[in-house]
């Protein structure tokens, strides 16, 4: 309730009435967005995991491509939104793939800048499969960039994270830039 309240009020500041019609509600429904925006605070990476932890022998990276993904930019409180790319080398077990997109969901749905995201999803990725070497590679568009500020509509950035043999090993590291399609 109190967040509602802060939406009144920061319409009343905007200087909009929010009786009329197309605000009455909104208080109301900017709140509850918020909320699932940014529902990843407080996520243990253990019930994303959920047990979908599985052993096997293999030794070949796993690469899971094109997860999207929405954002809130912690400077500006407006979106960013893009794909994250997510490798690994198993030590022993293997993650299910879905959880490897549930995981990216659980720091996407902060108020986040993209460089931490980057780094808290490989360690997270790390943590949870005791992996040799983790990647992950980011790239996203910022509405703090396109509808504000220097106004560039068809900028993007890219961040990457290398743990283990992805920042050890230039060969590994080539193949997971390769298999994600950069350089």
């Amino acid at each position: 309730m109190e967040l509602v309240a802060c939406y009144r009020r920061m319409l009343a500041l905007l200087g909009e009435d929010e009786q009329r019609e197309g605000l009455r509600r909104t208080p109301g429904r900017a709140a509850e967005a918020l909320r699932f925006l940014t529902r990843g605070y407080g996520t243990r990476l253990e019930d994303v995991v959920n047990g979908a932890l599985f052993e096997t022998d293999l030794d070949e990276m796993v690469v899971v491509r094109g997860v999207e993904f929405y954002s809130l930019c912690e400077h500006h409180l407006l979106p960013f939104f893009g794909y994250c790319h997510v490798g690994y080398l198993p030590r022993g077990r293997v993650l299910g793939l879905s959880k490897v997109a549930r995981l990216v969901d659980v720091f996407a749905r902060r108020l986040q800048v993209q460089e931490q995201m980057t780094v808290q999803i490989a360690r997270a990725v790390s943590e949870v499969t005791g992996a040799l070497g983790v990647g992950v590679v980011v790239e996203a568009r910022h509405l703090c960039m396109m509808m504000r500020g220097v106004e560039k509509q068809h900028s993007s950035t890219t961040t990457s994270s290398m743990l283990g043999e992805f920042r050890l090993n230039a060969a590994t590291r080539a193949e997971f830039l390769s298999s994600v399609g950069r350089s």
